[in-house]
């Protein structure tokens, strides 16, 4: 009796659990994220202390770590609603706060609170652009041909395109780039493009043929050259070809969405060609006997 009433046993309580230890692996994804939350913060402090190139590559590079930090969680199956909602938070401050911040310093603060509203507004929607995103991860599937396009400009592409006259002013001169009426209607017209459910192309759905790839890897690589060499008109180049692509994918969502409707209605229609198949046919009318007192001619 001794011996047993020794031994105490005490029970752990059931609503707390150990958390499972993370390899160093799943964590790259979240280092990434903050990678780009710090760099969009840096931005925020180049263009305070007037460093307005600075903080146009702290931006670029914010979207590259954007840009890695999902690819590399699905390739390493660490994808998790934590790193979802850092990734959101990091979104709004990088392509959000920091190029409506960077905006106003750089040309609309001399509108004052005019220019102060306007660039509010662009990250007022950028903020809306990331919560519509979120809801339709959660909500139901998409129909197929919606997958392989974007709802409006992205927040990365949405801060690129915003920053486009920056780009000029940087490489011709800021004799018009820097005006506040181009940029005042350029950023309205940007964040209402980030809002707006206009398709645009998505790089995740597209697949290269084999025979393309040698050629695509010399493309990035002569594109990564001009980029070292002449970055503003490189980056001016790619900001005109995502917006000459936009009536390219309006025009391919269009077709696809056409031919998904079509397909939704033949096979809505299959079942009700299969009942009419089933059912016997009707004897002609010269077999048909006629009933005993109808008179025979």
């Amino acid at each position: 009796m001794a011996m047993h009433s020794s031994r105490v046993r005490t029970r752990r309580p059931r609503g707390h659990r150990r958390m499972s230890h993370l390899s160093v692996n799943r964590m790259i994804p979240s280092v990434l994220t903050l990678l780009a939350l710090c760099a969009g913060m840096t931005a925020i402090r180049f263009a305070i202390n007037g460093k307005f190139q600075y903080a146009v590559f702290a931006i670029i590079a914010s979207g590259i770590f954007d840009g890695l930090d999902g690819r590399i969680a699905r390739l390493l199956n660490a994808t998790s609603r934590f790193g979802a909602e850092l990734d959101s938070l990091s979104d709004f401050i990088s392509f959000g706060v920091a190029p409506a911040a960077l905006l106003y310093l750089w040309t609309m603060a001399q509108w004052h609170s005019l220019g102060w509203a306007i660039v509010l507004f662009y990250a007022v929607c950028c903020a809306l652009r990331l919560a519509r995103f979120n809801t339709e991860l959660a909500a139901e599937p998409p129909p197929p041909w919606r997958a392989n396009f974007f709802n409006g400009a992205p927040a990365p592409a949405g801060a690129g395109l915003l920053m486009l006259p920056m780009f000029f002013g940087f490489q011709w001169g800021d004799w018009i780039a820097r005006s506040p009426y181009l940029n005042g209607v350029w950023i309205t017209g940007i964040a209402l493009l980030m809002i707006s459910t206009v398709p645009t192309v998505s790089l995740k759905r597209i697949r290269i043929p084999h025979h393309f790839v040698v050629p695509t890897l010399l493309g990035v690589g002569l594109a990564t050259a001009f980029l070292t060499t002449a970055p503003w008109p490189t980056l001016i180049c790619v900001g005109a070809a995502y917006l000459g692509s936009i009536p390219l994918t309006v025009h391919a969502a269009w077709r696809l969405r056409r031919a998904g409707a079509v397909a939704e209605s033949v096979a809505a229609a299959a079942p009700a060609a299969a009942a009419a198949r089933t059912l016997p046919a009707a004897p002609p009318r010269d077999e048909i006997a006629p009933p005993p007192n109808e008179w025979r001619h």
